[in-house]
């Protein structure tokens, strides 16, 4: 395909596992000195640009265009998440985000797994059949993948057969989280070796030199200082924390999905917080918040979860955390 003044278009393909996305997105969000997210925009143009410098040749941004992307995530049914607080409004603006974007979205039901926590299944068979299939009828020259599972390996395959390059943007990284868990990203070596362009994009974003460069900078959400709740702009978080400490009734209750406790959150940090559960407060980290994003959590928010155990100490944590809905008045 060309354009008007005859200068061959590079057609790319984006295909998201929204699952690993929105893992890699909550690491700069919550433990990344950036403390902000992946901005899907700002994504797109760091994509083209990328394309552009390693076709070589001269190629201008202009004529590197996606033209097809796609987001791949299991997700709760309607009826499942009615009762899970505001879930199905974070799940909406994002979606709203998406197809700002031009993004075509793909779900399929989360299942059960063998241990009775909801998970994916079939994801990544669907995001390579869909991939391969607009491959063939749309004729990418690059096919870019944000995934790292060695699952992705056969289609990679299949799509140099057909002649388009692959490009796939990982993210390796690893922390310990404040109660001792280690925590990692990897990508697949194999995986890595079979495609055209591998983008280390952790090492992108963290080199010295590249690190404040518009289109580095520009692959995250801009910084805003937002709050939902007047009562957390008026009162210092000292006095939250006191509120929170003397307001704490913990519940149980005995549901479905099993047992679980009630109680108020106590105070929160950098993707953390702790829930106020005599005679020791609950550590909880961000990626167990269920159906909200963490950020809109706040001080004495009621909150349902189950208790775990930490991996190294053996201490009581909080898993599944969700957000009780507040009564309208």
């Amino acid at each position: 395909m060309t354009n008007t003044n005859g200068i061959p278009l590079i057609k790319i393909g984006v295909f998201y596992d929204g699952n690993y996305f929105y893992h890699v997105s909550n690491f700069y969000n919550y433990v990344h000195e950036r403390k902000t997210r992946i901005s899907i925009k700002g994504l797109h143009e760091f994509v083209r640009h990328k394309v552009a410098e390693l076709e070589g040749d001269g190629t201008n941004v202009n004529h590197c265009q996606i033209v097809d992307a796609h987001y791949f995530r299991g997700r709760l049914s309607a009826s499942e998440v009615s009762q899970k607080g505001k879930q199905l409004y974070y799940e909406r603006v994002f979606d709203d985000i998406l197809m700002s974007e031009g993004v075509t979205t793909h779900y399929l039901p989360l299942r059960n797994n063998s241990y009775g926590r909801k998970a994916e299944k079939g994801i990544d068979v669907l995001l390579a059949l869909e991939a391969f299939e607009q491959v063939f009828y749309k004729q990418f020259d690059v096919l870019v993948l944000i995934a790292s599972d060695s699952d992705y390996v056969p289609l990679i395959r299949k799509v140099n057969s057909r002649g388009t390059r692959v490009m796939v943007l990982s993210w390796d990284f690893e922390y310990t989280d404040d109660y001792g868990n280690q925590r990692s990203t990897r990508t697949s070596q194999d995986l890595l070796e079979d495609v055209t362009y591998p983008l280390a994009m952790h090492e992108i974003i963290d080199n010295r030199v590249t690190r404040d460069s518009h289109i580095v900078n520009n692959l995250f959400v801009p910084k805003t200082e937002h709050y939902t709740k007047k009562d957390y702009r008026d009162n210092p978080r000292e006095q939250q924390e006191k509120q929170a400490t003397e307001t704490a009734v913990p519940e149980v209750m005995v549901t479905e999905d099993g047992v679980y406790h009630s109680s108020t959150i106590l105070s929160l940090k950098e993707g953390f917080g702790f829930i106020a559960y005599p005679p020791n407060n609950l550590f909880f980290h961000h990626s167990e918040v269920q159906n909200c994003d963490f950020n809109d959590l706040l001080i004495n928010d009621r909150v349902e979860f189950r208790l775990g155990k930490n991996q190294e100490t053996g201490q009581d944590i909080a898993i599944d955390v969700y957000l009780q809905e507040e009564d309208e008045e």
